[in-house]
C-alpha cells in the first residue's frame, strides 16, 4: 500500500526540519510531500537546502488550496492513501500505522486521528467551539464526531480523487459533514497530539471567531445546496 503524508506548511521555518527529519529517519515506509504555501519566512530555503520533496507555491493560497495541491499530487502518483499532517510538530507519526490498519481493514473512506475517544476534553474556549461543531454535526448527519477539528485525517483512493478535483472540499469539518451525508464511511482512532513548540498559530482570536462562523453556516445551511458526490 502506497501512503503519502501531505504536509501543508506556511511560515514553519522553526518546525519543518524537525518534523520532516523525523519522518525520513524513523518512518521511511511512508512517502511525504511538503506544500509550502507561499511562506514569507525561510521555510522554502530550509526545504530546498535539505532536498526535501517540496511543492513550492509562489503565493499563499490558504490551507484548502494547499491541501488540494497535495491531493492532486497523491492522485497523479497513484497513492492508495493520503494523510494530512501538520508541519508544526503537533501530529505524531507513530499513529499513522494505526490509522492505516483502521481504514484498510474496515474498508473505510476516511479516518480521523482523534484526541478524545478515551480522553476527556479540557475546558477552554477552543474546546467549546469543538463541542459546538460536534453537536451541529450530530444534528445534521446523525453521526458522532469526537474530534471534528482534528487536522490529522487519512483518506482512501476514492476520496483522494474526489478531493483533488473539487474546489468545494477543504480540510475542514463542513467537508466531513458533506462526505458523510453522501455516504462516506469513517471512524476515529485515538491519538495524542503535542503542543506547538515554536512559531505562531494562524488562528488568532479574530480568525477563530470567523472560522467558527464560517464552519457553522456551511454545515447548517450551505451544505444542503451542494451536489452530493458519488462515493
Amino acid at each position: 500500500m502506497k501512503v503519502l503524508i501531505i504536509i501543508p506548511a506556511y511560515n514553519e521555518s522553526e518546525n519543518i526540519e524537525r518534523v520532516v527529519s523525523n519522518l525520513i529517519e524513523n518512518y521511511p515506509q511512508y512517502d511525504y510531500v511538503i506544500i509550502n504555501d507561499g511562506s514569507n519566512d525561510d521555510t522554502s530555503d530550509i526545504c530546498r537546502r535539505n532536498e526535501y520533496n517540496l511543492i513550492d507555491l509562489p503565493v499563499n493560497i490558504g490551507l484548502s488550496g494547499g491541501f488540494q495541491t497535495g491531493m492532486k499530487y497523491a492522485l497523479r502518483n497513484g497513492y492508495d492513501y493520503a494523510i494530512q499532517f501538520d508541519g508544526d510538530g503537533q501530529h505524531n507519526p507513530e499513529y499513522i500505522a494505526k490509522m492505516l490498519d483502521e481504514i484498510h481493514n474496515n474498508d473505510l473512506d476516511f479516518v480521523i486521528g482523534s484526541r478524545f475517544i478515551g480522553e476527556r476534553k479540557p475546558k477552554s474556549l477552543r474546546m467549546l467551539g469543538g463541542n459546538l461543531i460536534s453537536v451541529i454535526l450530530k444534528t445534521t448527519t446523525g453521526k458522532t464526531f469526537k474530534d471534528p477539528t482534528s487536522g490529522m485525517r487519512m483518506y482512501n483512493k476514492k476520496l483522494i480523487s474526489l478531493l483533488s478535483n473539487s474546489i468545494d472540499f477543504g480540510p475542514e469539518p463542513d467537508t466531513l459533514a458533506h462526505l458523510v451525508r453522501s455516504g462516506a464511511k469513517y471512524s476515529e482512532v485515538q491519538v495524542s497530539m503535542n503542543d506547538r513548540l515554536a512559531g505562531e498559530s494562524y488562528l488568532s482570536m479574530t480568525r477563530s471567531i470567523k472560522y467558527m462562523a464560517h464552519i457553522l453556516s456551511s454545515i447548517t445551511l450551505i451544505q444542503w445546496f451542494r451536489k452530493k458526490p458519488k462515493i
